[in-house]
């Protein structure tokens, strides 16, 4: 029988200990910055029950839960007809019970409605952890990726926000990534449908201009057509979505054009609330831009919402976010207003790969290698291997006593370790031993007591 090639699933990645140390710059770097503004960390399980995820995303969403077959003879009670192709939703709903998470903050506004006695309000929480979408797989879309989240909930004030913002532009500049933060209101997109005498195809309206940058405006006036704007109305639409100017510029052509809609007229104070307060704390090093084209698909937006893209390279949103006001009401928790962002750790991973933004330490897991010509010479090494990492330098000894040395040195090299700490008889009978610097070549005798103090 032949042996299958052992594979992973599409969507999915395996990482090497360097990728992971890449990835963990990532995490290390996003936590500090959370918990730099007040946040605090939470996990949550993998899978949910599908009574807590289905409905929470729009019909889109819902297609992409990887949805989990219950235990046991799950099928007794399905009638064959309803295994025909017909019968699959309803089948999938009777025979599954639980699904993958699809994103961090439904499964985080189920968590504050679980355990509201026991939390602080305003709650600010940031979780970073892995979802699931059954989405097709293409350069920057994974069917499984890192989230990294944060949320506050139990505030109404739009400091929140302005910290958004400020948070964003902190992780950015950590990483070197230039970036542009793209926003806007969800009042005003529901403003936008009110002139257009449409208020009931806000979603619809909002899930095709959301398509702007991917697909052009040709296809998104194609899209809003079928979903029942007429041409006059598309026709209005049109300035509204390709607004030019200056922020200011851009949000006193809306006051005007939206001045019949009270929610619209809203949606721009916030805009211009959370813009002045930014500059008050000093502004932002990267851009800060109003994008109307900016729509953001989930059904659970109610004020602002926030879209990151990185200018050298291609590469869609790499953080995302927005006000949900309503989203702990369907779990019976109302009047809770949250807000949150979430960074695409996976497309921050390519995006840093494809700059070579990672520094050099980043990188390097082992500082200090011992390499030794035998047994004598090991047993020598093992005290000041003991005293390195005592002291908090990462150090290890090959362990294979009296290997070759170009071996040993070829281990150092593959790991990229920094210095080799050589050991022969000499070295032992006089206490000196020879320190190799692998990056410049250079070698020097020192004292084996101050070993420590070299590092």
């Amino acid at each position: 029988m032949a042996q299958v090639k052992p594979s992973i699933p599409k969507g999915t990645r395996d990482f090497s200990p360097v990728e992971m140390a890449k990835r963990n710059y990532i995490f290390n770097t996003i936590k500090d910055v959370y918990a730099l503004f007040g946040y605090q960390q939470i996990e949550t399980p993998s899978m949910e029950n599908l009574s807590t995820l289905m409905g929470k995303y729009g019909e889109e969403g819902d297609k992409l839960l990887f949805k989990i077959l219950d235990s046991g003879n799950f099928l007794s009670d399905v009638k064959p007809e309803e295994l025909t192709e017909g019968g699959t939703p309803k089948l999938a709903a009777r025979i599954c019970e639980k699904g993958l998470r699809y994103d961090l903050t439904v499964p985080f506004a189920r968590f504050v409605t679980m355990h509201r006695d026991e939390l602080t309000f305003p709650f600010k929480r940031y979780q970073i952890q892995p979802v699931w979408r059954a989405d097709r797989p293409q350069k920057g879309r994974y069917r499984e990726f890192f989230q990294c989240d944060a949320d506050v909930v139990g505030s109404d004030s739009l400091l929140n926000e302005v910290e958004i913002c400020q948070m964003i532009d902190e992780v950015f500049h950590r990483f070197g990534i230039n970036v542009a933060i793209k926003m806007n209101n969800r009042k005003i997109l529901a403003g936008i449908a009110e002139i257009l005498g449409a208020p009931e195809l806000l979603v619809d309206i909002t899930v095709a201009i959301d398509k702007f940058d991917k697909i052009g405006i040709d296809n998104v006036n194609k899209e809003l057509a079928e979903k029942g704007l007429n041409e006059a109305q598309i026709a209005q639409l049109q300035p509204i979505i390709l607004l030019q100017g200056s922020n200011v510029e851009k949000l006193a052509t809306l006051k005007n054009v939206l001045a019949a809609s009270e929610t619209g007229v809203k949606g721009v104070e916030e805009l211009e609330y959370i813009l002045a307060k930014v500059e008050k704390l000093g502004g932002t090093r990267c851009q800060l831009d109003i994008d109307l084209t900016l729509a953001r698909g989930l059904n659970y937006y109610t004020g602002a919402i926030f879209e990151v893209k990185a200018l050298d390279t291609e590469m869609g949103s790499i953080t995302g976010g927005g006000r949900y006001d309503n989203l702990t009401g369907v779990f019976g928790m109302p009047g809770v207003s949250g807000v949150g962002i979430s960074f695409g750790a996976d497309r921050i991973y390519d995006v840093l790969n494809t700059l070579n933004l990672y520094p050099t330490e980043t990188l390097q897991s082992t500082q200090v290698l011992f390499v030794t010509f035998g047994q004598d010479e090991q047993d020598f090494a093992l005290p000041l291997l003991a005293q390195l990492r005592k002291a908090g330098i990462r150090a290890e000894v090959y362990p294979e006593a009296g290997a070759k040395m170009k071996k040993q040195m070829g281990y150092a090299n593959a790991k990229q370790i920094p210095y080799v700490v050589i050991i022969g008889s000499e070295e032992m009978e006089t206490g000196m031993v020879s320190l190799k610097n692998m990056i410049t070549g250079e070698q020097n005798k020192i004292n084996a007591n101050e070993i420590v103090n070299q590092f």
